[in-house]
């Protein structure tokens, strides 16, 4: 896991998601006394004239939030699947295997996180 010494924080664990052309990443980390909290980011890699650079978007979560935030995601979710979009097989949207290149490397082993 990654130490942040220069702000004290320590990353804890890390999930990432990988979903079309985002991804997305799942932190656990901690302050300096002892308390946690979920950084959860969006990334996207965008294209300049001169290359590429990925454009980041993070919402920290408290652990007083936990539970409002996981409610409150599961309901807009579960909205949108039945009431809106009823007819949708959300199942065809799970993850298939990563395709890897000749040399074993995954397609996006490009990608990464600073």
């Amino acid at each position: 896991m990654e130490e942040h010494k220069e702000s004290g924080k320590a990353e804890l664990y890390s999930r990432r998601v990988r979903a079309g052309k985002r991804t997305y990443f799942f932190d656990v980390k901690s302050t300096r006394s002892n308390d946690y909290y979920l950084t959860i980011t969006e990334s996207k890699r965008r294209y300049k004239d001169d290359g590429f650079f990925y454009e980041k978007h993070k919402i920290f979560l408290y652990k007083e939030d936990f539970n409002k935030f996981v409610e409150a995601l599961g309901d807009t979710v579960n909205h949108v699947k039945e009431k809106l979009l009823p007819d949708v097989d959300f199942a065809e949207f799970d993850e298939k295997p990563v395709q890897a290149d000749a040399s074993g490397e995954d397609f996006d082993s490009e990608l990464k996180w600073e």
